[in-house]
């Protein structure tokens, strides 16, 4: 029968093994919690949150406290079991101890603790936090201690703790962050934050409109001519140059103009008069830095200009708003491709390769050329044929139609 004295020491083991196993559960839950759950907790004035905070960002003084007290509990249970083991067992209990106390140790102390900590580390810290930050200050000078020979140690390993550098999450892990937490926010919003993160490396020149599709205004025509095409203008700002588009005036609002027209009080010279001097941009910028500029300069239109300082090309306002909220208009969202089968489609040969992709959910690559039939002449080097047919990145391209050089539909087809 176990006497008195033995099964004190049994009670003392069992107490030691729960303190190890908490301070085990306390070092993965305090590492693990959710630092965006605990920054918003902080700012609403939580004080466990506030706790927790000052653990995780003293990491060197948080593991060196509950690294000296689970060290000094699993030591004191070692010294304690052995003890146990020699009264119960003789000499042999030694070699019993060491064998028995490790798979408790590991098991009960370290593995099954640990896991739930870290499967409920937000639901743990906060309340394991209401005791290590007290004890963090009652043991604060053997902490130090520890603290300043590990960093001896460190500095003659050449880590010093000030040149560590703070990761801060890259754009791909905001976006996968996002997508996981796709189930608590609407597929809508969950797009338009990803395409907000992406806007900097999308440039104007990929959502702008062509210049061949600019709808302008010539002010050399004569002004009969003038007044038809600005009444069937289907924009409010109207772009006016002289001759060449390159000799751009500027724009003017459609209501000013048809003020004019009504009063009959339309020439060229008013024209000129009221003209929006234009406003350009060069074809290199990002659509994140023409947004800010938009709002900074007050403007909502502006033309796209090359190197040498030719018109490329428009961009508004809401082409840069449609690439991150969509399109406006979805009666016009898949103008330019006709579904022929599945992964098979006629496209037209002007479209961007990046609107293919966007809307298709295709990778062809976007870094050959801008348009598809930018693209299908760098991949053959040369002007195609009516019916010839390549394959390229997983892709069967089949020319449809072509003329002046210039490829107007393709059929094509995933593989």
């Amino acid at each position: 029968m176990i006497d008195f004295e033995t099964q004190t020491l049994f009670y003392i083991l069992f107490g030691l093994l729960v303190l190890s196993a908490f301070f085990s559960g306390a070092e993965t839950s305090i590492m693990s919690v959710n630092r965006y759950k605990l920054k918003h907790r902080s700012k609403e004035g939580d004080k466990l949150a506030y706790k927790v905070s000052y653990l995780i960002n003293n990491p060197d003084k948080t593991l060196g406290l509950i690294l000296l007290m689970n060290n000094f509990v699993n030591i004191l249970a070692s010294a304690i079991s052995t003890l146990i083991a020699i009264k119960l067992y003789g000499d042999a209990g030694v070699a019993i101890s060491v064998v028995v106390l490790t798979i408790v140790i590991l098991i009960f102390a370290e593995v099954t603790p640990k896991t739930f900590a870290a499967l409920y580390a937000d639901r743990v810290a906060y309340p394991i936090s209401w005791l290590l930050y007290p004890m963090l200050k009652i043991f604060r000078p053997f902490v130090m201690i520890i603290n300043f020979i590990s960093k001896i140690i460190l500095g003659i390993l050449g880590i010093k703790k000030d040149t560590i550098d703070r990761e801060l999450l890259t754009k791909d892990e905001i976006k996968l962050i996002v997508k996981e937490s796709s189930h608590r926010i609407p597929k809508s919003h969950e797009d338009m934050i990803v395409n907000m993160i992406d806007l900097e490396k999308v440039k104007v020149e990929d959502a702008m409109i062509p210049r061949s599709e600019i709808f302008a205004v010539n002010l050399d025509d004569d002004i009969t001519k003038i007044i038809e095409k600005i009444t069937n203008c289907p924009h409010t700002r109207v772009p006016i140059f002289d001759k060449d588009v390159n000799k751009l005036i500027g724009f003017l609002h459609k209501r000013q103009i048809m003020g004019m027209v009504i009063n009959r009080n339309f020439t060229k010279d008013r024209i000129r008069d009221l003209v929006i001097s234009p406003y350009y941009i060069p074809e290199d910028t990002s659509l994140t830095s023409q947004l800010i500029a938009f709002k900074k300069e007050k403007k909502r239109i502006g033309f796209v200009v090359d190197e040498y300082g030719d018109v490329k090309g428009l961009v508004t306002l809401n082409d840069i708003l449609e690439e991150i909220v969509g399109d406006f208009d979805e009666k016009n969202k898949d103008i330019g491709m006709v579904k022929i089968s599945d992964n098979t489609y006629i496209i037209d040969g002007s479209l961007q390769v990046r609107e293919v992709n966007r809307v298709l959910d295709w990778k062809i690559s976007e870094n050959i050329a801008k348009t598809v039939n930018g693209y299908i002449l760098e991949c053959l080097e040369d002007i195609p044929k009516k019916g010839e047919v390549f394959d390229n990145e997983g892709y069967q391209f089949e020319i449809i139609n072509i003329s002046n050089n210039f490829v107007n539909n393709v059929k094509v087809s995933k593989k």
